[in-house]
């Protein structure tokens, strides 16, 4: 699964990389965050955007999966209310910020969506002037703030989370190996701000050219660097369709490894499930949602549509799970920005989540381990904020 929602992909060689891009519109979102006075006594309408209409069959899945997960989690509010109303963007800005446009005219008072970042950024824009916030399923920092929140898993949110964990474990000293590309520099950066929040310290940094040769000639060099300055753990920036399978088996090849150097990875290395058979992630730690209350979704789900839900439809369910929270409170002011940012935070089925004021959120994650090919958590997801993990 990506990393940053992105459509970019390239291939090299027999790495099967997927590339992000940044470019987002020139004009970011910067309206305060308000939001629309609304009648809790009525069903309240929110639009909901969609990438269908692309094309693509992959884009059609996705719309169909995340809708699905909206009109379940509706089914779980009782007798709160809430008027959906599906607009198609097909994936493009242009689109994004027409549906939006034509979502706020027909009432809506709230935007769910949509996916991609530019997509996202253009609708955020379009709701700006209107007063109308928006929840993004990306999780691309550079398009949040303002009126537009993302609901995506965050980078530094992960990062924070698992070097708290390294630095409670004893691995204080950690070094960070980061893809030469915009997703790894993120990647990069958050791991830095993790570090250093969690009171550990980052020994060195390494890096490779976002190619099979360039990870076959940076591994010995990161590998000598993380035993010059006695790395105790190595933050790996690479995913599953990138850099992963080859710079883990070359590092672990290497000398590193959990018996001398324990791995860390920014991204899901769960997913897709044939990565936990990769020789190199073998005892590595990575972060991911609450299993349990996201397997109960899964089975819900499949029960409910008849097929699997798409990785990031459960951000839907988050979404309205949100909403339908602050309208049941029955304020005018439920969909604020002041609301939607309330240090409780709100339950969905990736656990515990909070949007922040600067449109970026926390989530509570669990720790897991890779163990004989098969996931083991190591440490719980919390199950409410200030507590363990946060």
């Amino acid at each position: 699964m990506l990393s940053l929602l992105s459509r970019a992909r390239k291939s090299m060689g027999r790495i099967a990389v997927a590339v992000t891009t940044l470019a987002l519109a020139a004009c970011q979102p910067t309206a305060p965050s308000r939001g629309p006075s609304i009648d809790t006594s009525v069903p309240v309408p929110v639009a909901l955007l969609v990438p269908a209409g692309s094309g693509q069959a992959s884009d059609e899945l996705l719309a169909r999966s995340l809708q699905n997960a909206a009109r379940l989690a509706i089914s779980d509010l009782g007798s709160i209310k809430i008027d959906l109303r599906v607009y198609n963007t097909a994936g493009q800005a242009g689109q994004a910020q027409s549906m939006a446009i034509k979502a706020i005219d027909e009432g809506a008072k709230i935007i769910l969506g949509p996916v991609f970042a530019q997509e996202a950024n253009a609708a955020g824009v379009a709701a700006a002037s209107r007063g109308v916030n928006v929840l993004a399923f990306s999780n691309n920092p550079d398009i949040a703030g303002g009126n537009v929140f993302i609901l995506g898993p965050t980078f530094q949110n992960t990062a924070a989370r698992l070097a708290s964990y390294a630095v409670r474990q004893g691995k204080s000293r950690i070094m960070i190996v980061h893809d030469q590309n915009q997703a790894g520099l993120i990647g990069r950066t958050a791991i830095e701000q993790g570090v250093a929040r969690s009171g550990g310290s980052v020994v060195a940094v390494g890096s490779y050219e976002f190619s099979q040769n360039g990870v076959v000639q940076a591994a010995p060099k990161i590998a000598a660097a993380a035993k010059a300055n006695n790395a105790q753990a190595l933050f790996l920036t690479a995913d599953t369709a990138g850099a992963l399978p080859l710079v883990s088996q070359l590092l672990a090849d290497s000398g590193m490894g959990p018996a001398a150097t324990q791995f860390i990875g920014l991204t899901r290395w769960d997913i897709p499930a044939a990565t936990l058979a990769l020789p190199g992630v073998q005892g590595g730690w990575f972060a991911l949602p609450d299993p349990n209350l996201y397997q109960q979704f899964q089975s819900r789900y499949q029960a409910a549509f008849g097929e699997a839900p798409h990785p990031i439809s459960g951000l839907a369910y988050d979404g309205i799970a949100a909403i339908g929270a602050l309208v049941k409170q029955g304020k005018s002011n439920a969909l604020t920005g002041s609301a939607l940012t309330n240090g409780a935070g709100f339950v969905g089925v990736n656990g515990v989540f909070r949007l922040r004021a600067d449109g970026l959120n926390d989530r509570g994650l669990a720790i897991a381990q890779i163990r004989n090919n098969q996931v083991v958590v190591i440490d719980p997801a919390p199950r409410s904020f200030g507590g363990a993990g946060f």
